[in-house]
Formats: C-alpha cells, sequence, structure tokens
C-alpha cells in the first residue's frame, strides 16, 4: 500500500515556473514507477511523464518535452516534476501516481494516487 500526498499547485503566468512534489508513505518506493498526470475541466486524463525505480529511464509526453522534468529521491520518498516556461494550456489538476511495473503508456498501470493539485497559468 502506497499513499501519496501531492502539492505545490498555484497560479502563475505565462512563462512562469512552478515545482509540484509528492511525498509517498509507504514501503520500498523504489519499486515503484512514478508518473504525473493532469486533468484540465472538460478534458480527458494526460500523462505527462513518468520516471522509473531507481530514476534511471524517463518519458515526457510531447507536449511537455524540453519544458518539464521529473526527478526523484528514493532516500525522501518524493517525486517531483520541475515546470518551466508555464502556458495556459497547462492549466490544470496534477497528481502524482504510482505503479508497480514499467509500463509509463499503460496508465492503469498506475493504482496509487495523490489527491492533486491545482496548477493555472494566467496568460
Amino acid at each position: 500500500q502506497v499513499q501519496l500526498n501531492d502539492s505545490g499547485g498555484g497560479t502563475v503566468q505565462a512563462g512562469g515556473s512552478l515545482r509540484l512534489s509528492c511525498v509517498a508513505s509507504g514501503r520500498a518506493f523504489s519499486n515503484y514507477v512514478m508518473g504525473w498526470f493532469r486533468q484540465a475541466p472538460g478534458k480527458e486524463r494526460e500523462r505527462v511523464a513518468a520516471i522509473s525505480g531507481r530514476g534511471g529511464f524517463t518519458e515526457y509526453a510531447d507536449s511537455v518535452k524540453g519544458r518539464f522534468t521529473i526527478l526523484r529521491r528514493n532516500s525522501k520518498n518524493t517525486v517531483s516534476l520541475q515546470m518551466y516556461n508555464l502556458a495556459p494550456g497547462d492549466t490544470a489538476v496534477y497528481h502524482c501516481a504510482a505503479s508497480p511495473i514499467w509500463a509509463p503508456k499503460n496508465d492503469s498501470a498506475f493504482v496509487y494516487w495523490g489527491q492533486g493539485t491545482q496548477v493555472t497559468v494566467s496568460s
């Protein structure tokens, strides 16, 4: 069982930056692939980024490549999403999630979810 607590959202102007954080409770954090997802009103959930258990592999949505960076610190049971050059299209509720397997393109593999943190980017 893994419990996730994500935070760090807020309101920024276009071009600004934010850093989201997710703290996991439970055991064997490094056994889990961690991901960040987002969902805007009226839109489908989108997988933003994923990182393997020991951080050696990452995967990003095309829409955020070059602007977002996912990192993890297994010693602290944390995963972060550093977001640069934010645009209004990035406005959404962002959730961290955990998967026991490396299948970042399979959203159903992510079985534990954080409660979400709102990111709003104004133009």
